[in-house]
């Protein structure tokens, strides 16, 4: 389960930044692609257990998930996949090899209260 290494990272990385500014985590907000290989669910559970006996724990795992943009060249558009099953332009069916978005695991704002 190497979310609980994910959640461990993103723990150290949070109790570094609150150290900076001298107070207390209060969320901590994270951005999941879709191909990212982290079950957000499996996350969250982790998180928890991360957070135990540290300055983080009571703090909230806020996590958004990011769905698969890729980029059609026959349309020249960006478009959201449909189904992980085909990368396929939505639109005109064209096989499409250049993801836009989707693969990101981003800690991207803490909530720190003083």
């Amino acid at each position: 389960m190497h979310e609980l290494s994910i959640a461990l990272s993103v723990v150290d990385l949070a109790r570094e930044e609150a150290g900076r500014h001298g107070g207390r985590v209060c969320a901590v907000h994270l951005r999941i692609g879709a191909l990212a290989g982290v079950a957000p669910e499996a996350l969250l559970a982790s998180y928890e257990m991360a957070c135990a006996e540290t300055p983080l724990e009571g703090s909230r795992l806020l996590i958004e998930e990011v769905p698969v943009v890729v980029y059609c060249e026959r349309c020249e558009a960006r478009r959201p996949l449909e189904s992980l099953q085909s990368f396929s332009c939505p639109v005109c069916g064209t096989p499409v090899s250049h993801i836009e978005q989707g693969r990101e695991l981003e800690l991207v704002a803490l909530e720190i209260e003083q």
